[in-house]
């Protein structure tokens, strides 16, 4: 079964027009210029990257946000799977069936930016109530930092990327949320934060500076079944359990809007 959307494509858009209306139904737009949003989607939005990806993983993601676009390579590993992407974005150095996507019926859009990552370019031209990455953990070292440095970079936008057994998000400077007792959180700064109130911890937070290279959250546990937690700005990744997805997303599209 196909996932569809109805996206809208902004108009203040500058392209080089790509052959769409030629023999074979080609359709491919060259991006030069990045605008603010490409697609804009009322529905959350599913975003597969190059990346593995478990089908299991795949179809929980798709389960919570229907709308799937493609980053790349990432529409290799959809067609793998049965499905196509609403899009595909990306500067398309690593789709094995370009030309199978430039003669569907699926929009192909081009970006020539080798300063950004795909994952990049994807969060600067989609608009959504949430995006939910997969394809971009655990494959390549070099992209998952990638990956979790671009969380921060498109901060407040709601954006949770899951891993074959958790998921990862750029926590708000403050936020609670259910997560099970004895479930495993893990709290890593991007940027040196102080803690100002944590509650549900085995480990208190409260008064603690954490920064990279000295102070970090690693396999904390829950002790009962709400976790509150508040720092002094924002910078911290949160890891949790995948099974916390719902909340999770819940939280984040809340302080969203």
């Amino acid at each position: 079964m196909r996932h569809l959307c109805h996206f809208s494509v902004q108009p203040n858009q500058r392209y080089l027009p790509g052959p769409h209306n030629s023999p074979g139904n080609r359709r491919q737009d060259t991006i030069t210029i990045m605008s603010r949003v490409l697609i804009n989607s009322p529905s959350s939005v599913t975003l597969i990257g190059g990346g593995a990806v478990r089908r299991a993983v795949f179809d929980t993601a798709l389960r919570h946000a229907p709308v799937l676009v493609a980053a790349d390579g990432g529409a290799d590993t959809a067609q793998s799977f049965g499905q196509s992407p609403t899009a595909i974005i990306g500067d398309l150095d690593s789709i094995d069936n370009l030309e199978y996507w430039q003669n569907s019926d699926v929009p192909v859009h081009r970006v020539d930016d080798q300063d950004t990552t795909d994952f990049e370019k994807c969060m600067e031209l989609i608009s959504a109530p949430l995006i939910l990455g997969v394809g971009f953990l655990g494959a390549r070292t070099d992209h998952t930092l990638a990956a979790l440095s671009t969380l921060m970079k498109f901060a407040p936008k709601p954006v949770i990327l899951l891993g074959e057994k958790d998921l990862v998000f750029f926590a708000p400077p403050a936020f609670d949320l259910r997560v099970p007792t004895g479930s495993p959180v893990s709290l890593f700064p991007l940027v040196p934060v102080r803690g100002t109130h944590s509650k549900g911890l085995e480990w208190s937070v409260d008064g603690l500076l954490m920064s990279p290279g000295d102070k970090v959250g690693t396999s904390n546990r829950m002790m009962g079944p709400q976790l509150e937690l508040a720092f002094d700005a924002p910078g911290l990744l949160v890891i949790l359990p995948l099974l916390t997805l719902s909340d999770v997303a819940r939280m984040l599209s809340t302080q969203a809007r």
